[in-house]
Formats: structure tokens, sequence, C-alpha cells
């Protein structure tokens, strides 16, 4: 199992640079940052662009993975969002992995003073954004016309320095994103209930993703595809906090694993509220368990 965490956009360069270069020297396999205008509790102090922030990180380190978890429709277009990721990708010398979803619902869903869409439209405009993404980033230049995004004659020179693009990592808890994700994923991931983001007890939010995990390789399956995909877990969310220890976080990788997730994420630690732990905990998981739960 590969292990990585994900960075809240909310530091300063000074200190992001710092923590950047920390989890890949600490040897986490992969690191990921939020992409919302705005996060709950959180958004009346700092927060930053993801994408602008994950450049930067490009630039502080030199092997680990870096993506967004996720990308927001909400706000962003496929056309520019592309360029943005096929950019972060010559900037990291082919280390990014793109990561979206279908867009949630709140802030950033009304921040461009936009109507909050239906979930079927939601789900449309989620497919509409992979489809023209997926075809900017492999090279087609060809118009494209759809509900709710259009493209002209798009320009995707140089390309992505991954081939045939760089990979996607799409959310989805539902049958419909199961079909795209089995349709053009590389990684899937998974938060468990969207609808009750980090209020599941534990035992439940393992059942809940081995079974989405279940219904994912059927739409696989149906897709024509072997459930080839690497299968990604958000550990803070579904996990009663798993950064108590580094027996907890064996134990609970060990229950991902079984239920057969190839990747956990988990946050970097915060001083207090959302996703507060202790540090030098985070680093001694870095240092003793890694490479147990690598194993696995």
């Amino acid at each position: 199992m590969r292990v990585g965490t994900i960075i809240l956009p909310e530091h300063s360069w000074r200190d992001a640079r710092r923590i950047w270069r920390s989890v890949e020297d600490m040897g986490f396999d992969h690191a990921w940052t939020y992409d919302h205008l705005a996060w709950r509790s959180l958004r009346n102090g700092p927060w930053f662009d993801s994408l602008t922030t994950l450049a930067a990180a490009a630039t502080a380190t030199a092997r680990i993975s870096l993506g967004t978890l996720v990308a927001s429709p909400n706000f962003r277009h496929p056309v520019t969002w592309a360029k943005a990721v096929m950019t972060l990708d010559d900037l990291s010398d082919g280390r990014v992995v793109a990561g979206v979803g279908a867009g949630g619902r709140g802030h950033d869903a009304r921040a461009l003073g936009r109507p909050e869409l239906s979930p079927r439209d939601s789900a449309d405009r989620f497919r509409e954004f992979v489809e023209l993404a997926d075809r900017l980033l492999r090279g087609v230049e060809d118009d494209y016309r759809g509900r709710f995004y259009q493209a002209v004659n798009p320009a995707s020179a140089p390309g992505c320095v991954q081939r045939p693009r760089v990979p996607f990592a799409l959310a989805a808890s539902g049958p419909r994103g199961f079909a795209l994700a089995a349709e053009y994923a590389q990684t899937w991931v998974t938060n468990g209930d969207p609808r009750r983001f980090g209020e599941v007890p534990e035992a439940e939010g393992l059942a809940l993703i081995a079974a989405q995990r279940r219904e994912l390789v059927r739409a696989c399956a149906a897709a024509g595809r072997t459930a080839d995909l690497a299968t990604l877990v958000n550990g803070s969310v579904v996990g009663d906090h798993p950064l108590g220890s580094v027996e907890r976080f064996v134990d609970f990788a060990g229950a991902c694993a079984e239920a057969g997730f190839t990747d956990l994420v988990v946050h970097y630690p915060r001083p207090d509220g959302p996703f507060a732990a202790d540090l030098a905990v985070f680093e001694r998981i870095a240092s003793q368990a890694l490479p147990v739960v690598r194993a696995m």
C-alpha cells in the first residue's frame, strides 16, 4: 500500500515550502491539497489557490507525486484547468496526478453567483469536465460543444510530460461516478459518505468504502476493463483518528488494505481545529509505520 498526505493550502510559502519538502523527506509516496475557494470552519483564515500552491510545491520537491484532492468544476473550467495541469506536469517533471470531483455544495457552488446544480446536473457536468479535459491533455484540439462547457480550437501544445496524459484521480460515490472512473481514471478516490463527511463511525465507514469498491469493480467489468486502477481512501475522514499512534495507524491501514485499497492518505497535522494531530507522532508514523504499511 502507498501512503500520502493532504496539506491544506493555508500556509504562507515559507512554511509551505518546508512542509512539502519535509513530507517528501519523510518518505511519503504522494502529497495533495484541497481545491476550494474556502473550506468550512477555516473560511475566515488564510487559504491559497491549490494550483498555484502545487506549482510552488513542484519546485520545492523532487520525487513525490503531487495532486489536487480534488479539483472542483464549481469554479474550474476544463480548458483553463487542463492548461494549468499540463504546466504543472512540466514544472514537476511528470509527477502530477490530476484529481477531479463533481464539485460539492455550499460556498464553492455559489461563489460565482450561479445557482447550485441538482445531483443529476452535477453528474452531467462532471462527465463533460472529465471528457473535455481528457481530450485536451491528450492533445486533441477539435472543437467541443457540451451543455456546460465549450472549447473552440483549444491550444494543447506542448502536451504533458506523462503520456498519453497526466493520470486522473476521480472522486466518485455513486453509479454514474463509478462508470466515469471506470472509463477515464487511473485512480479512484473516496471520502466515504459524502453526505456525512468525517461523521461516520469507523466500522461503518470501512464497510461503506469496501461496498463502494465492489461497485467500482462491477462498473469496470461493465466497461470491459479489468479493475487495474488504483483505489485511494481519505483515512482522516473515514478513520477514527488514525494518526493517534504508530500502532493505530498500522491497524487502520491494514483494514483499508484488507478492503482492497492500494493507497491511503491522511492529513498533515494541524495544531488545532479540523485534522488536529501531534506532529511528533506523525513523524514517528512516517519512520516506523510506512515500511510496514508498504508491505501490505
